[in-house]
């Protein structure tokens, strides 16, 4: 992955992953991308204890993908997809399954990482690789504190960038 292209792809509500997709991308001199919500979500659509709340409704829908806006990334020129995201109710938000059904990840890995209050990404982490096993999956981060440049290129398997 030396001289490999790589994107961080990032969704982020409060602004918790998206610093941390901005770090990602500055320490590997990675493009970036944010996967945003066709319809932004409010702070009531955020509020996980109430269980009317839009992303508790989404949350409990297996089927739920809500819309992204805006043109998808061409992924196909990156080798590494970096995919980041705050853990809801122990996985990946519902909208991070429609990123990976809009895009075809052949030829790409995809390294998860997220960010969350309380959680571990090992549930999101096997929910992902069950739900989509075409794609080439790497092991991710859960990455509530900043990681050191040493310790992102080795997590990541670069060497000496």
């Amino acid at each position: 992955m030396n001289s490999k292209k790589i994107l961080v792809v990032y969704f982020s509500c409060t602004g918790t992953t998206k610093a941390v997709a901005e770090r990602l991308a500055a320490t590997v001199g990675a493009d970036l991308y944010e996967i945003r919500p066709e319809q932004p979500y409010s702070a009531a659509d955020l509020n996980w204890n109430d269980k009317q709340s839009r992303s508790s409704v989404e949350m409990r829908d297996p089927s739920s993908r809500p819309a992204i806006a805006g043109k998808l990334p061409d992924i196909k020129p990156y080798e590494t997809v970096l995919l980041g995201f705050p853990v809801w109710w122990y996985v990946a938000p519902t909208i991070i399954n429609t990123f990976l059904e809009e895009c075809d990840f052949v030829g790409q890995t995809v390294i998860p990482f997220a960010t969350s209050g309380s959680s571990g990404i090992a549930p999101c982490e096997k929910n992902l690789r069950a739900s989509y096993p075409q794609i080439h999956w790497k092991e991710g981060k859960l990455l509530n504190r900043p990681l050191s440049k040493e310790a992102v290129l080795e997590w990541l398997g670069i060497k000496g960038k």
